[in-house]
């Protein structure tokens, strides 16, 4: 934790600034405040009462003694389950063993992403070692070209390959294309939104593939869209309000009805669970009719409200469902409107390849190394839509710094920027007077490690070129003094 963070705390706990302050010259987190005793806070000026307080505000950590014998008796206990651990030893192809072979007397450190590629590329083919050797020598090549210099400013670079070409994009909202009445944000809007790991997308959407008999028939397709697609009253019927005999009529519209693969009677049950309306709705015809109780106005218009927005089929978020096509001729159902956890139970839905553009809808449901997955492809299909090429780990940079503690975090004040260490760093991102106000009030120090700081206070960084001191001693000339 660092001394900002226990400062916070302390000052949450009821401890004055000054005192916490003064706790702060020896202690540096609030583990080793709670262990000390009165006699040792005292020694730091602080007076007898106060020390007291300090005590009863933090509760004193329990002693090594104590937490040993706890930690004896939970040894002691029996477990409630037996872990079992599970490993997966990695099965190499022949390619792959010989490739790895070659490699390593070569003297080439390959990732085996590399040599596995390699090895798929060869499969099926017979290739003596002269050849593989080549081949080896020219992907070392390759490879060794794209690595990073030591000491080079991997951040910086990250930030500048993907803001400069963002200056190039287009800040409007595109038709989806190929899906009727479906728009999706893209260009710099969508980019903006990544990297603020906004909650909700200003227009969430789904592609969820199909799998079976329903991506091959269109009729079974909008059968699973009908599931998915939110249906509420007003999609489906006409609602008329009948003042004279103080009740609603709802006139179903049998296409629709059709179309969404609803009954009369389903219709009815939803209604009759609604809490207004309970125990009012009735069959009349193929009509159904809502009678009030009660002789007011009021009651009518409370169970117009109730009902006219009531949720007859769908999960909730999918305003929309639309049949597309997608590059191999297979059905797939294209939503506005997104819910992931829902969406993954609906029978007949591919939900190992269900997609959708909400970032934090997939960390809540899927956790932090598929919401990080996702980061990297929707910057990667934001940028590549708009005709731009940033190479893909600068992409992978920005979405480790934004999951490196298992959630995901905005690249602004309230997450990556805001939480640096340097003061002069985050000042320089935005307000400025706060951030070196309360450094100041809680005398923190800046290191100037970074780039931002040392280009602020006009001195080389220690980077790249900057990171290397060159010291030149000339040799003594015969008849110098020692």
């Amino acid at each position: 934790m660092a001394k900002k963070d226990t400062m916070n705390a302390l000052i949450r706990r009821g401890i004055s600034e000054e005192a916490a302050a003064l706790l702060l010259t020896k202690y540096a987190v609030l583990s080793d405040v709670q262990a000390a005793s009165r006699e040792e806070i005292e020694e730091l000026g602080i007076s007898a009462e106060e020390a007291e307080s300090i005590i009863a505000a933090l509760g004193k950590r329990p002693s090594r003694k104590s937490t040993a014998k706890v930690k004896k008796k939970a040894e002691e206990a029996e477990p409630m389950f037996v872990a079992e651990e599970i490993t997966r030893e990695r099965v190499l192809t022949p390619e792959q063993i010989r490739l790895t072979e070659l490699s390593e007397k070569l003297g080439y450190r390959f990732p085996m992403k590399i040599l596995s590629d390699i090895a798929s590329r060869m499969a099926g083919n017979e290739f003596d070692d002269d050849t593989c050797v080549r081949i080896l020598d020219k992907a070392w090549e390759m490879y060794a070209s794209h690595l990073m210099d030591k000491n080079e400013s991997a951040g910086v670079m990250a930030a500048h390959s993907i803001g400069e070409p963002g200056t190039q994009m287009n800040m409007r909202t595109f038709h989806y294309a190929g899906v009727a009445n479906i728009n999706v944000t893209q260009g710099l809007p969508r980019l903006i939104e990544i990297v603020d790991a906004r909650r909700i997308p200003s227009t969430p959407s789904m592609t969820i593939p199909l799998l079976g008999i329903a991506a091959e028939d269109e009729s079974v397709a909008r059968h699973v869209a009908s599931n998915i697609e939110m249906t509420v009253l007003t999609d489906v019927a006409i609602i008329n309000t009948d003042v004279t005999n103080m009740r609603i009529v709802i006139v179903p519209d049998a296409h629709k009805m059709d179309k969404r693969g609803l009954t009369l009677d389903e219709v009815y049950d939803k209604l009759s669970k609604i809490r207004a309306v309970r125990g009012l709705v009735e069959k009349e015809d193929f009509n159904l009719t809502i009678t009030s109780d009660v002789q007011s106005f009021k009651k009518i218009q409370t169970m117009y409200d109730a009902i006219k927005n009531a949720k007859i089929k769908g999960i909730d978020g999918i305003e929309r469902a639309v049949i597309s096509r997608d590059k191999r001729e297979k059905y797939e159902i294209v939503t506005e409107g997104s819910n992931l956890k829902e969406v993954l139970k609906v029978e007949g839905v591919d939900a190992p390849n269900v997609m959708t553009n909400s970032i934090q809808e997939i960390a809540e449901v899927l956790g932090i190394e598929a919401a990080r997955n996702s980061i990297i492809y929707e910057a990667g299909e934001t940028l590549g839509e708009a005709g731009l090429n940033v190479d893909i780990r600068h992409i992978m940079l920005v979405a480790d710094q934004m999951t490196n503690d298992g959630t995901v975090k905005a690249i602004g004040r309230h997450g990556v920027s805001g939480k640096k260490s340097s003061v002069l760093a985050r000042a320089a991102f935005e307000i400025t007077t706060t951030h070196l106000m309360h450094a100041a009030m809680v005398g923190e120090v800046d290191n100037l490690e970074g780039v931002t700081e040392n280009i602020i206070v006009g001195q080389p960084v220690t980077l790249g070129t900057g990171a290397v001191n060159l010291i030149y001693t000339p040799k003594k000339k015969k008849g110098d003094e020692e």
